[in-house]
């Protein structure tokens, strides 16, 4: 795989004033096809993220471990009040995560970001999404757009790779979901689910045509906007939703639970399929990792699960300076991270690499009072790459993160992202590329 950089690396090189040409065609390219995110548009490097049948096989195991271990974890939550106390939720939270599901899969949605280190397959997990799981567009299109990258082209000459398809087998997946609902209809009608201001518009739309393309009819749903009356939950436009595509995460759920109040009773009273239900917040929740620490978490799994959680999830745990591990976390900041309990996107999370003394425990100290986790830092794989869209573009090493997404406890593709920073942040120095696989 090495070899495969060094390829891309030497076209580029060799061709530097063609390729730095062609960023700002894909940069138009990605501009026309609305691959945004909160407003701007994504931003890609030259040398795509290749992958081997090795790390493809590597990746299948990760995903099946995890999804077992996860499977444990959720059945435990739901069927054990004690184990329950264990997780910061009460109150609706709570009622909406223990309200019956109907079907029969415990996470229909998932992607699980990793660190993955390339050269020897070790690697950490960073965190867990689930439903808000999106940037499948993203890949399509980031695909798409290497027909006009001319390293790439120069390397079809020589070799042959694949891609992932993240739509059609989503639209399988879900039907196949569906189909174990207990109050299943014929020809369910589809709302796909969000808070709409500011989302990936056009990633909900491909989605739309992939379900009327397998012959169900589908709406995007401002979750706001849905009305609930006589056991049945309507869409904004006055339609009848028989299963829900959700993809508004829990937190925002919460936070406006008023204005959603529709789509939630509907839900509690079981008046509309939802995939995935509010259970799948135990795990997208980041105060799961530092459960898995604990024994009543490592005594439900087998021994290979419990070696696979003590190497592979980070140390973490509750900033508050009563915690016993706080007083490390000022002392050796290279360390750690802290980051928000409930949140996504990378919002309010800092290294403490990145900060000087001063700045890394003014941000500990602001950020004590129970809404913050600390975690363990994971130093991330790099590799070079180049951005022919900064002032004075050249090669330098990019962090890497690796997200695998997960259909109902399938591997099924990878949303590859890098940053020149200690923290891959949508909103700040995220770069996107095309996963790819290489073949021959």
């Amino acid at each position: 795989m090495k070899e495969i950089d060094r390829e891309y690396r030497s076209c580029i090189e060799e061709n530097m004033e063609e390729n730095a040409e062609s960023a700002k065609t894909i940069r138009d390219f990605l501009t026309e096809n609305n691959i945004t995110y909160h407003d701007y548009t994504i931003r890609t490097l030259q040398i795509p993220k290749v992958f081997s049948k090795k790390d493809v096989a590597r990746f299948r195991e990760i995903v099946s471990t995890t999804y077992g271990i996860f499977q444990k974890v959720i059945r435990t939550y739901l069927e054990d009040a004690s184990y329950r106390n264990l997780f910061p939720f009460d109150g609706e939270l709570r009622d909406l995560i223990l309200t019956p599901r109907g079907y029969d899969s415990l996470l229909p949605i998932a992607r699980f970001d990793i660190f993955y280190n390339e050269e020897d397959g070790s690697f950490k997990f960073c965190e867990i999404n689930t439903d808000g799981t999106s940037a499948m567009n993203e890949d399509r299109v980031l695909n798409l757009a290497l027909a006009k990258n001319p390293a790439h082209r120069h390397l079809l000459q020589f070799h042959s790779f694949s891609t992932f398809e993240l739509f059609d087998s989503w639209v399988e997946t879900f039907f196949e979901i569906y189909s174990t609902y207990e109050k299943r209809v014929e020809h369910p009608h589809i709302g796909i689910v969000d808070f709409l201001s500011g989302v990936e518009i056009e990633e909900f739309r491909e989605f739309r045509k992939h379900f009327e393309a397998a012959g169900a009819t589908c709406e995007l749903c401002e979750v706001t906007q849905l009305s609930y009356r006589d056991h049945h939950l309507y869409s904004p436009a006055g339609k009848i939703i028989d299963a829900v595509y959700r993809r508004a995460v829990t937190t925002d759920l919460m936070q406006r639970a008023d204005e959603v109040r529709p789509f939630l009773d509907a839900f509690k009273n079981g008046d509309v399929c939802v995939i995935g239900a509010l259970n799948t917040q135990i795990v997208h929740n980041k105060w799961l990792f530092r459960l898995l620490h604990g024994e009543e978490t490592l005594s439900l799994l087998t021994p290979k699960e419990r070696s696979f959680v003590l190497e592979h999830i980070p140390e973490t745990g509750l900033l508050s300076e009563k915690s016993s591990g706080f007083r490390d976390v000022l002392r050796d900041k290279d360390r750690y991270l802290i980051k928000p309990l409930d949140s996504y996107a990378s919002k309010g999370v800092y290294a403490g690499v990145d900060c000087t003394p001063e700045e890394w425990e003014a941000h500990v100290r602001k950020f004590e009072e129970n809404t913050y986790i600390y975690q363990e830092y994971c130093p991330p794989y790099r590799t070079a790459n180049i951005d022919f869209l900064e002032k004075n573009p050249a090669f330098s090493n990019y962090a890497n993160m690796t997200g695998l997404y997960v259909y109902n406890g399938k591997f099924a593709g990878i949303y590859s992202r890098l940053a020149g920073g200690a923290v891959i942040s949508s909103q700040y120095n995220e770069r996107d590329c095309a996963s790819l696989v290489l073949e021959s």
